[in-house]
């Protein structure tokens, strides 16, 4: 029997706690568009977010090692769709809107531009030049709402009210939030965000470890791998294979982090007796979280891993060679804006600031094609 949004929506009153948005009292869209007959609202979203070029290029854009270095190391796209599915595993336990939830934390990223971090710093730094800044959630959200091009009614996406608001990680984002909140506006933005964290934090502790960068032995100062590394031992004794058994603790600390957040989150909205939606948007403070007991551990796997991983040699030299390029390539294009691509010089015609249009189109770039990019401008 064919599913009408009407029954989807029907599902959604049936199974979604009262503090969850439901598809049916979205806001909407900026600009009013004819609705599906069998899609909800937030699943439009994710196709259309997924169908975008902008999603497309994430798989050649650094996460901590650049996309070249190993096949087997994690890129941007690896990462979102790594955080997308922790997200959609914490908010269908917590009763939240997973299809809301899992456009949110399939777009966080879509703003990064190459070379991990590096890339970020880089074109802050440039657009520090000009009284502005770069921050990626932002050109996440510039992306959804101007830079994509796929319909010829509107520029960007046209997404729902929620999403674009549940990208702004910060109340003081340069961008103006669509719909009134304190400090987040829904429990899907904060377990999109608590996902990213739990993706990336395991993740590189996988990919350090892959590369040597870091030990087991190292780990073993942390509790949350002892605890992780006893459960697996218990489960399946010690012969197991090494590859095997790391990929198990990571597994395994990632369950332990979900268990933690959603018991946390439980606690949390009887504590501050959230109820509805509303409640959400005008506490003052988060309530998806880690317990108190889990989030000093987490600070002090972040500094080992800022220490010993991010800022080792190896991946130091990459990222600053890359920060370095992105630099250029932005001074480059700032003395010669006619070697920009068409569409990006009409922007510069039409009244946009030569600086912001360089910096949405550098940013939109892969790695390896800022690298030809600056390899071409010696032809010229």
């Amino acid at each position: 029997m064919l599913k009408a949004k009407k029954d989807l929506q029907k599902n959604e009153d049936l199974v979604l706690a009262p503090y969850a948005v439901k598809s049916s009292s979205s806001a909407g869209r900026v600009f009013k568009e004819k609705e599906d007959p069998y899609r909800l609202l937030f699943q439009r979203d994710r196709d259309r977010i997924i169908h975008c070029k902008s999603f497309r290029r994430l798989q050649a854009k650094t996460q901590v090692f650049v996309s070249y270095y190993g096949d087997h190391y994690r890129d941007r796209l690896t990462h979102t769709i790594e955080v997308t599915q922790i997200a959609r595993d914490v908010a269908r336990t917590l009763g939240l809107n997973e299809d809301l939830t899992e456009a949110i934390a399939l777009a966080h990223d879509l703003g990064h531009p190459p070379f991990g971090h590096g890339g970020e710093y880089a074109l802050n730094e440039m657009m520090g030049r000009f009284g502005l800044h770069f921050e990626h959630n932002e050109q996440s959200r510039r992306i959804l709402e101007k830079l994509e091009k796929m319909s010829p009614d509107f520029d960007g996406l046209n997404l729902t009210k929620e999403v674009l608001d549940g990208l702004l990680k910060h109340k003081e984002s340069h961008y103006m939030a669509l719909l009134p909140f304190v400090s987040s506006p829904h429990l899907e933005s904060q377990v999109a965000d608590l996902a990213d964290e739990i993706a990336y934090t395991n993740h590189d502790i996988d990919d350090g470890l892959r590369s040597g960068l870091i030990s087991i032995r190292q780990m073993r100062k942390f509790r949350l791998w002892r605890k992780a590394e006893k459960d697996i031992l218990e489960k399946y004794g010690s012969e197991m294979p090494l590859e095997r058994f790391k990929s198990r603790i990571i597994s395994r600390m990632i369950s332990l982090m979900i268990h933690d957040v959603c018991a946390t989150a439980e606690r949390n909205i009887k504590k501050m007796k959230i109820k509805t939606v509303a409640d959400v948007r005008y506490f003052n403070g988060k309530i998806i979280g880690f317990s108190a007991g889990l989030k000093p551990e987490m600070r002090r796997l972040r500094a080992f891993l800022m220490d010993n991983f991010y800022y080792n040699p190896k991946v130091a030299q990459q990222i600053e060679r890359g920060k370095k390029l992105l630099k250029n390539l932005f001074m480059y294009y700032l003395e010669k804006p006619d070697k920009l691509p068409l569409p990006f010089r009409k922007n510069i015609k039409g009244g946009e600031a030569k600086e912001i249009v360089i910096k949405d189109y550098i940013a939109g770039m892969t790695d390896h094609y800022a690298e030809q990019c600056w390899k071409e401008r010696k032809k010229h």
